[in-house]
């Protein structure tokens, strides 16, 4: 048996050799430093979770790099749970500092105010969303089909996270961006994505000619009207037949706008 020590790692123990089918591979998530942690912390744990005991002949052990996540990514990891499940009214300062292990002053060491973590959860929000864009423009050479495309992870977005949907995208925030200087600034990462779809259409003549800019807001404000209004419960469909009627919707708004 060869052990080697890395800290902080967690454990793996293998059977050797890898081509015996009765090999089994068991994990254990506590860090270990030394033998006497890997005897007396970490081997009974493994030998409690596995069927029958843990016989050590014949078995390697091996370190698992883990990534250390910094204090920073820690407390969003934490705001994003909490905002995510109960909305913006459970992420406050000494809820988050509490959960990430560390006093309530030292979350400000990061973070200088509540308004100012809501705000990177907001961009981190609309960060995801423009990187699903950026995913789905990739896939189709068709700007058309490219554009239609666009739309499908705004709702579902909308319909998996309403928190952050909301936070992000509908309610009144001193820190949002307003139509349209920070628009044609380029400020917006999600609107972007959408108006380089625009304006490759009307580059290459298949959307009519008209400002880029009011096209993008026009159809980006039709499919959040049709999602809020879903969600204030305005429809008697299903989601299925909501995702059908909200992708026709587009449609039939981009048969206006073609050449």
């Amino acid at each position: 048996m060869s052990i080697r020590f890395y800290a902080p790692s967690a454990i793996a123990l293998k059977s050797a050799p890898t081509g015996n089918p009765d090999a089994r591979t068991v994990t254990a998530s506590k860090p270990f430093t030394d033998a006497l942690t890997l005897k007396q912390r970490v081997l009974p744990t493994i030998q409690q979770s596995t069927p029958g005991g843990l016989h050590l002949s014949g078995f390697q052990v091996y370190a698992v790099y883990m990534t250390r996540l910094t204090t920073a990514e820690k407390i969003l990891r934490v705001a994003h749970r909490l905002f995510d499940r109960k909305g913006a009214e459970a992420v406050t300062m000494r809820r988050v500092a509490d959960a990430v292990g560390i006093t309530p002053m030292a979350i400000y060491r990061h973070f200088p105010t509540r308004e100012a973590l809501l705000k990177r959860l907001s961009d981190d929000s609309f960060n995801a969303v423009a990187h699903e864009w950026e995913a789905r423009r990739a896939h189709s050479p068709d700007v058309l089909t490219r554009l239609t495309a666009l739309v499908e992870p705004y709702l579902d977005y909308a319909l998996a996270h309403p928190h952050l949907f909301d936070h992000a995208f509908s309610v009144r925030r001193d820190d949002a961006r307003r139509y349209p200087e920070d628009f044609r600034a380029g400020l917006s990462p999600t609107f972007n994505v959408a108006l380089d779809a625009v304006i490759e259409g009307m580059a290459q003549g298949v959307l009519k000619q008209d400002d880029p800019y009011d096209v993008t807001m026009a159809i980006w404000a039709q499919q959040h009207g049709l999602i809020a209004l879903y969600r204030a419960e305005r429809f008697s469909f299903d989601e299925a037949q909501f995702r059908a009627f909200y992708a026709q919707s587009l449609r039939r708004l981009i048969d206006g706008i073609k050449a």
